[in-house]
């Protein structure tokens, strides 16, 4: 492929995805959508003005490191401190009971398998990919009605970090077993090992980082070093560990969450995430996306994902929520805060595309599942907060009634 189609399908790209992504900010939906929608328009499943090439797909899978790095220096560790025992068990139901529940939904779509077959092996991915939370709208809900510092607002973004990180091991350990041949025991001893690693090299890490930075605050040199890190944290998890790639580059993030520069490290990645390759990442989803073999099976499938992704946390989180005696309003609330599925949902999607576990039809369900779960949610929240304002008798709080003036 010529050098000047590589920048002509790389500007069709970025102009299509901020184009798409600004309309459906404007339908109040994740700018997300409107990339990957972007991909579906001008690729080989609409206008084929633009084709998936390795290029493209390398780019992308900087963009999706890059995203989960951004992730990681995102992750507030004293606000998981705080949380306790109730955001860590509501996580870690919030991902056991999707996965179980998604696995199950698999095999008896299409058929039970036989333990380790590659059928059952598939059903288990389906379920990790129903893990993945993503709270960004159910926080800017919780905001605008004055409720995220409360104590259910505080559970669910809480539980919504916690339940990344747990999901991402899940994922670590599910493509350790991708390989028949593999022995579970050195697959588990490896990402122990590098998990162990990286809380020891990490450490260090972070403390040179945290002199480095104390002495030259909001310097250039600070953000380099930071990518330069992340990158290396990705190659040595893939290369030597045998781990994805996204989980280095994840834990890389959460080596520097607490250092006094994060928030100037994150602006600084999210520059080049934000304008180039994010964007390449999720139109080139929508790129690789395939109608072809879309049938009423793979519909009705499509929509029986949705129902059980959103079900299954509500059910697990709330199940938790309920047991630590919140009342049954409160763990719904939990339950539906935790629903909303984003960018993890893709990333681990696309993982499968990328190592033959999947084709790229299951796309039609994740992405639908993004699109409903991020519509649903915020009007299930907005409902369940009003009728318990109107039975306690009580107004709107006070963060919410400044909010509107």
């Amino acid at each position: 492929m010529e050098t000047y189609e590589i920048l002509r399908d790389l500007a069709i790209i970025v102009i299509a995805a901020k184009f798409f992504g600004l309309i459906a900010r404007k339908c109040k939906a994740p700018m997300v959508v409107g990339e990957i929608i972007a991909g579906l328009i001008i690729g080989p499943c609409l206008l084929n003005i633009v084709e998936p090439t390795d290029f493209i797909n390398q780019m992308a899978e900087i963009g999706v490191i890059l995203i989960m790095f951004s992730a990681g220096l995102e992750t507030n560790l004293q606000e998981l401190k705080k949380s306790g025992l109730v955001a860590l068990l509501t996580a870690c139901v919030g991902v056991l009971v999707p996965l179980v529940c998604g696995s199950l939904f698999y095999l008896c779509f299409y058929g039970f398998a036989p333990w380790g077959s590659d059928e059952f092996f598939k059903a288990v991915f389906i379920g990790c990919i129903m893990t993945a939370t993503s709270v960004g709208i159910t926080v800017e809900v919780l905001k605008e009605m004055g409720y995220l510092t409360t104590r259910v607002g505080q559970t669910i973004l809480s539980a919504a970090i916690i339940d990344d990180i747990i999901g991402i091991i899940v994922l670590t350990f599910v493509l350790g077993f991708k390989d028949p041949d593999n022995n579970t025991l050195l697959v588990t001893g490896k990402v122990f090992l590098f998990l162990l690693l990286s809380l020891v090299v990490g450490y260090v890490i972070y403390r040179i980082f945290k002199i480095v930075d104390e002495r030259y605050p909001h310097t250039r040199r600070i953000p380099i070093i930071a990518i330069s890190l992340c990158f290396v944290m990705a190659y040595v998890a893939e290369k030597y560990f045998g781990i994805a790639d996204i989980t280095g580059a994840y834990i890389a993030g959460i080596i520097l969450c607490n250092v006094r520069d994060a928030d100037y490290i994150d602006r600084r990645v999210s520059i080049n995430g934000y304008m180039f390759f994010a964007p390449v990442f999720f139109v080139g989803i929508g790129l690789k996306t395939s109608f072809d073999s879309v049938n009423a099976d793979m519909i009705f499938f499509a929509v029986g994902f949705v129902i059980v992704a959103m079900l299954s946390k509500i059910i697990g989180c709330g199940a938790v929520a309920k047991a630590c005696r919140f009342s049954w309003s409160d763990s719904l609330k939990i339950g539906v805060g935790m629903m909303t599925r984003g960018e993890v949902a893709l990333i681990i999607t696309n993982k499968g595309l990328g190592l033959g576990i999947i084709d790229s039809s299951y796309f039609t369900a994740v992405i639908l599942l993004i699109i409903v779960s991020s519509v649903v949610t915020p009007i299930l929240l907005k409902l369940l907060f009003r009728r318990t304002e109107n039975a306690a008798g009580q107004k709107v709080p006070a963060a919410a009634s400044e909010k509107e003036k």
